[in-house]
């Protein structure tokens, strides 16, 4: 199979008929390259509250996704770095889609590509420029439309005990 065939046969993990240039909360995991354990540990046995602590590449991560807001019109308003993948809660409004539309009206991409775009490029510029070439993203995301308040309550209360599970999460190894 050639490489064309092998991308138009991906399949598609968008919404069906979602416009994701729409105002909204969206849940969004990516992750590292073939799940290394770069970005975090967690130190501590489960029933003692583990505690998350952030890699020299994890804290370079952190340093982009707390500037977010100076360069794209979106909120993040919940966010873990695991050991190797990121969740986020990115919220749209419909202040930011007029902002972003002003400011770009020929958007080929959605905002949340866009978002996912700039912390994957800048994160892995700074840790190149401190440490040398290395692949640090998976490619693609994962994302989720927030449906109601439930949803986002069940989705921030998933990243806020996202270490207590680590041994039990999918995206776990134990490298």
């Amino acid at each position: 199979m050639n490489l064309k065939n092998k991308i138009s046969s991906r399949k598609s993990l968008r919404l069906k008929g979602f416009d994701y240039n729409t105002p909204g909360a969206y849940f969004i995991t990516f992750c590292t390259q073939k799940r290394k354990q770069i970005l975090s540990h967690i130190v501590g046995a489960i029933h003692e509250s583990p505690e998350l602590q952030l890699t020299p590449y994890g804290v370079i991560v952190d340093s982009v996704m707390q500037n977010i807001p100076e360069y794209l019109h979106v909120t993040i308003e919940r966010y873990i770095i695991m050991p190797n993948h990121i969740h986020l809660i990115a919220v749209i409004t419909e202040e930011d889609m007029l902002c972003e539309i002003r400011e770009s009206p020929q958007q080929a991409r959605s905002i949340i590509s866009k978002l996912i775009g700039y912390i994957k490029m800048n994160a892995s510029k700074s840790i190149r420029q401190c440490y040398g070439k290395i692949s640090v993203w998976q490619r693609g995301y994962y994302d989720h439309v927030v449906r109601n308040q439930n949803d986002y309550e069940a989705l921030a209360e998933y990243i806020r005990e996202n270490p207590l599970r680590w041994e039990l999460d999918r995206f776990y190894s134990e490298e």
